[in-house]
C-alpha cells in the first residue's frame, strides 16, 4: 500500500508530506484547494508527462516521491520486472528540472515505461473520466480479460502465437500465387543470380584479406621505401647494429670490474640480439615482396567482384552465401511449384485449425467468466441504486481472426423494468456509466495484486442516496484494499477510517496548499462545511456528528 507521498515545489505545493494508512482515506477540500495537485503530483511520479508549468519555482527542482510497502505476491510480480524490495517497500521518484523528468527506482534511474510497468503492480488510479472508456466495445473484452486473468492469461498468450504464425504463411502462401508467365521468369531470374554468385567461389573471410593486400599494393613504393630506410639506419655501416656491437665490445672488457656494468651488458646484448632479429625481419619482407603490376591487376579484379555482389546481395560475404541459400530455397519450390503450393496451402489449414482451437479455448473461458461477471456486477449495481437493473454480456463472432481471439463481446443493461437490453454505451448516461465503472472496477480489484486505489472525484454529479451507496461500495472494498478517495461528498467523507484535508493558504502574499490528517473535532468542522458551504451553522454542524454517529 501506499505509505507515504512527498512533494516538492509543484504548483501550489512549496513542499508537503502525506502519511496514508489501510482502509479508506479521506480527502477533501473546497473548489481550488489542489485536489488536483495531489492526483496530478501521484501520477507524475508513476510516468505521467510532464509540464513545465507545473513547476512551482521554475528555478528549483521539482520532486515527487512515493513509498509503497508490498505484500509477498507483488515481491514476486516486482521481481520478475527485475525489482528487488528493501525492507519489503519499494519506492517510486520522479525529479523534474526544467520540465524535464528523471524517474528512480530504490534510488535506480530507469525510463518511465519501466516505471508504469511498476506502478501498474502496485497502484491503480480511477479518474474523473474513466468512465468514458466504457463507450468503447474494446475495453469491454479487456475488463472481462482482466477479470479472467489467472486463467485466461497463458491460453491468450498461446493463440497470440497461433495467430502471428497464420498471418505469416497466409501472407506467404499470397506471395506465392504467381500465374506460370511470371512463375517462369522468376526462375530464369534466380537461375541468373545463383549462377553469379556461385561462380564467384566466394571464401568467408576472403574480403577483408584481400584488402589488407591491396592497401599494401598502392602503398608499396611507400613501404619499400621506408623498410630500406629503416634497414639503413638499424643494420648499416656505422649504424645502430654496427654502433651496439662496438659498445658491447667496450662494455665486455669492463663488466666483470662491476656488477652494475655487467647488467647493463646483459641489457646491451639483448638490445644487439633484438637488433640483429628486427633486420633478419625487414631483409625477408623485402624478399617476400613482389609489387608486380599483374599481382596488382587480379587483387583489384577480384575485390571489384565482391563489391559488385555486395551490392546486390549483401554488405558482406556471409550475407552474400545466406542470399544465395535463400535464392536456391525459393529456385526449389518454384521448380516443383505443384508440391511447394500443395504444402504450404495444407500448412495454411493447418495453422488455421490450431488458430481455431486457440480462439475456441479463449473464447469458452471468457463466455464462464462472462456469467459469473455479469451476476457480480449485476449485485454491486444494486448496491449503487440501480435497483431493476438487467445486466448482460452478448457474444458475437467477428468475421475475422485477431491476435485477440476472434470474440467480438458488448456490455448490455436496462435500467428501467420491462425495457430490453440494449447497448452500454447507447443507454447510459454519464452518471450511470460512472457507477457502473465504480461497480466494475470494485469487482475486478478486489482479487487483484493490487493493493492502493485511487478514486478521483468519481461521485460528482451525484448526491443523497446515490452517494451514499458509492461511499459504502468504497468501504466494502476498503475491507481488503487501502483506498484513497477525493471527494466533495459528505455522504462519502463520513465513511472514512482516516480524513485528510486540502487546504489552501496565503501567507506574504505567497498561495500555497497544504495537506493535513483531521482529528475528531476538526472533520466534524470539515463534514459541517462539506454540508453547508464555508459558513458553519449549528444545524450543519449537527447534521455533520449524525453522520459521524458522535
Amino acid at each position: 500500500m501506499l505509505q507515504n507521498l512527498h512533494v516538492k515545489n509543484l504548483a501550489l505545493i512549496d513542499e508537503s508530506e502525506v502519511d496514508f494508512a489501510g482502509g479508506l482515506n479521506i480527502l477533501s477540500g473546497e473548489t481550488g484547494a489542489g485536489k488536483s495537485i495531489i492526483i496530478g503530483s501521484i501520477n507524475l511520479a508513476l510516468g505521467g508527462k510532464v509540464q513545465k508549468e507545473m513547476l512551482r519555482d521554475p528555478e528549483k527542482p521539482a520532486l515527487v516521491e512515493l513509498i509503497f510497502s508490498v505484500t509477498e505476491k507483488q515481491k514476486q510480480v516486482l521481481k520478475q520486472l527485475d525489482v528487488e524490495t528493501e525492507d519489503d517497500e519499494v519506492i517510486l521518484s520522479r525529479r523534474i528540472t526544467g520540465g524535464r523528468g528523471v524517474s528512480k527506482v530504490n534510488g535506480e534511474s530507469v525510463p518511465a515505461s519501466k516505471v508504469k510497468e511498476i506502478a501498474s503492480v502496485l497502484i491503480d488510479i480511477h479518474g474523473q473520466h474513466e468512465h468514458q472508456s466504457l463507450l468503447s466495445k474494446k475495453k469491454h473484452l479487456e475488463i472481462l480479460d482482466s477479470y479472467a486473468k489467472e486463467e485466461i492469461e497463458q491460453p491468450k498468450k498461446e493463440l497470440a502465437e497461433a495467430y502471428k504464425d497464420y498471418k505469416k504463411l497466409v501472407s506467404e502462401l499470397n506471395d506465392a500465387d504467381v500465374d506460370e508467365e511470371e512463375r517462369l521468369r522468376e526462375v530464369s531470374f534466380l537461375e541468373y543470380e545463383v549462377g553469379e554468385i556461385e561462380e564467384a567461389g566466394l571464401t568467408v573471410g576472403e574480403d577483408e584479406e584481400l584488402e589488407t593486400q591491396y592497401k599494401r599494393f598502392i602503398n608499396g613504393k611507400k613501404i619499400v621505401e621506408a623498410l630500406n630506410q629503416a634497414y639503413q639506419y638499424t643494420g648499416g655501416m656505422d649504424q645502430a647494429s654496427e654502433l651496439t656491437g662496438r659498445a658491447l665490445r667496450e662494455l665486455s672488457g669492463v663488466s666483470v670490474y662491476d656488477e652494475k656494468i655487467a647488467d647493463m651488458e646483459e641489457t646491451l646484448t639483448q638490445i644487439d640480439n633484438l637488433l640483429g632479429d628486427f633486420n633478419r625481419e625487414i631483409a625477408d619482407y623485402l624478399d617476400d615482396t613482389d609489387f608486380d603490376e599483374e599481382t596488382f591487376y587480379h587483387l583489384e579484379k577480384r575485390l571489384d567482384e565482391i563489391n559488385h555482389l555486395k551490392s546486390k546481395y549483401g554488405s558482406s560475404i556471409e550475407e552474400i552465401l545466406s542470399a544465395c541459400e535463400a535464392k536456391q530455397e525459393r529456385l526449389l519450390r518454384l521448380k516443383d511449384y505443384d508440391t511447394y503450393l500443395a504444402d504450404l496451402k495444407e500448412k495454411v489449414k493447418n495453422a488455421e485449425k490450431k488458430l481455431q482451437k486457440s480462439c475456441e479455448k479463449v473464447s469458452d473461458i471468457r463466455k464462464k467468466y462472462a456469467e459469473k461477471l455479469v451476476i457480480a456486477v449485476t449485485e454491486a449495481l444494486k448496491d449503487l441504486n440501480f435497483l431493476d437493473v438487467v445486466f448482460e454480456m452478448r457474444f458475437d463472432v467477428l468475421s475475422n481472426y485477431t491476435a485477440n481471439g476472434y470474440d467480438d463481446a458488448e456490455f448490455m443493461i436496462s435500467t428501467n423494468p420491462g425495457e430490453p437490453v440494449r447497448p452500454l454505451g447507447k443507454v447510459a448516461s454519464g452518471g450511470e456509466l460512472s457507477r457502473i465503472m465504480l461497480a466494475i472496477k470494485t469487482i475486478i480489484l478486489a482479487y487483484s495484486s493490487i493493493e492502493t486505489i485511487i478514486f478521483d472525484e468519481v461521485d460528482t454529479g451525484v448526491s443523497g442516496k446515490v452517494a451514499s451507496s458509492i461511499g459504502d461500495k468504497m468501504l466494502q472494498l476498503a475491507q481488503n484494499k487501502q483506498v484513497i478517495c477525493i471527494t466533495h461528498l459528505p455522504q462519502v467523507a463520513c465513511l472514512a477510517d482516516h480524513h485528510y484535508c486540502i487546504e489552501k493558504m496565503i501567507t506574504d502574499h505567497e498561495t500555497t496548499t497544504t495537506v493535513h490528517i483531521l482529528n475528531n473535532d476538526s472533520r466534524i468542522e470539515e463534514i459541517a462545511k462539506m454540508l453547508s458551504g464555508e459558513k458553519l451553522t449549528p444545524e450543519a454542524i449537527e447534521n455533520a456528528k449524525k453522520l459521524l454517529n458522535v
